[in-house]
């Protein structure tokens, strides 16, 4: 899979979420109207200002993101950089291994 799939899974999944997000909270606006809890125009109010902080925290989206992200990746079986960092290091060393064994045959 290439850059631009992954990029537009991950703009996927975010207009997926501020959909749902936006969704559930009409529904639960609704529902409060329906119960006499708030008035409609609370009611819309109260879903425009919600939605209006849930748009506006860009880091806490970026860091959901990151953690969706993450997860795909490891239900993908991706390893993690520090995963091939200690893997190359423990490549080096039994090259090194290899190398020392076959100088000591040669000599």
């Amino acid at each position: 899979m290439d850059n631009n799939d992954w990029l537009k899974q991950l703009l996927m999944l975010g207009i997926g979420t501020t959909s749902l997000v936006a969704e559930k909270m009409k529904e639960v606006s609704e529902q409060w109207v329906k119960d006499g809890k708030l008035d409609p125009e609370g009611a819309k109010a109260f879903v425009d200002d919600f939605m209006s902080q849930f748009n506006s925290e860009p880091v806490n989206l970026q860091q959901q993101m990151e953690r969706q992200m993450k997860k795909i990746l490891e239900d993908l079986g991706v390893p993690q950089q520090s995963e091939m960092d200690e893997l190359r290091g423990r490549i080096d060393r039994i090259e090194r291994k290899v190398r020392e064994l076959e100088n000591k045959l040669w000599r």
